[in-house]
């Protein structure tokens, strides 16, 4: 009986080590298609300047990325969000660009339609990572997402990300004294 449950363990330990090792060496998104832009030369389908409006106009990260801090996703900000600010009258931008970006918000919103953003930040599949937690711990969102308020139009992920890897993560977890536990994040 007792070979059998350290037979057991040692498996059990040599899956976690592979897991554990493939985490330190895979990128998160190794396998998805890579990222290009649409006909119009475009990565996401609105040019979405979050230097203006998270860095000029101080809006806080939290009110347009509303669950961080009650889910796991940060969220998608729904379109009545936009329109809020950007129906007819109220802001309308200050330059041609910006009067076409805003009129195109108005067109999705009309349609009906979400808008098809296109993800930046993504973790490995086989790790759960939940923002609540990091909210609640304080860990700002410029930690991993860079200063989004002096940014333009996200494109790629910022370095202060590192390219969410498992070491980069554990680094931070030991820096500020979390748990390293492997069934925090993989479960």
């Amino acid at each position: 009986m007792k070979r059998l449950w350290l037979a057991t363990l040692v498996g059990a330990l040599t899956v976690l080590l592979a897991v554990v090792l493939i985490g330190f060496r895979q990128a998160p998104d190794a396998d998805a298609a890579p990222q290009t832009a649409d006909a119009d030369g475009q990565f996401q389908p609105i040019q979405f300047p979050h230097d203006t409006h998270a860095g000029q106009f101080t809006i806080p990260c939290q009110y347009c990325h509303f669950s961080a801090e009650r889910s796991v996703d940060a969220g998608i900000p729904p379109m009545a969000t936009c329109i809020g600010c950007h129906q007819e009258g109220i802001v309308d931008g200050r330059t041609d660009e910006a009067q076409a970006e805003i009129a195109r918000v108005r067109e999705y919103y009309a349609s009906d339609t979400p808008i098809p953003w296109k993800r930046i930040y993504k973790v490995s599949d086989h790790v759960k990572f939940a923002h609540m937690r990091h909210v609640a711990a304080g860990v700002t969102c410029q930690t991993c997402h860079g200063q989004v308020q002096e940014m333009g139009v996200l494109e790629d992920m910022a370095p202060e990300a590192g390219d969410l890897r498992m070491g980069w993560c554990v680094s931070c977890h030991i820096e500020r004294g979390a748990s390293r536990d492997c069934t925090v994040c993989h479960y």
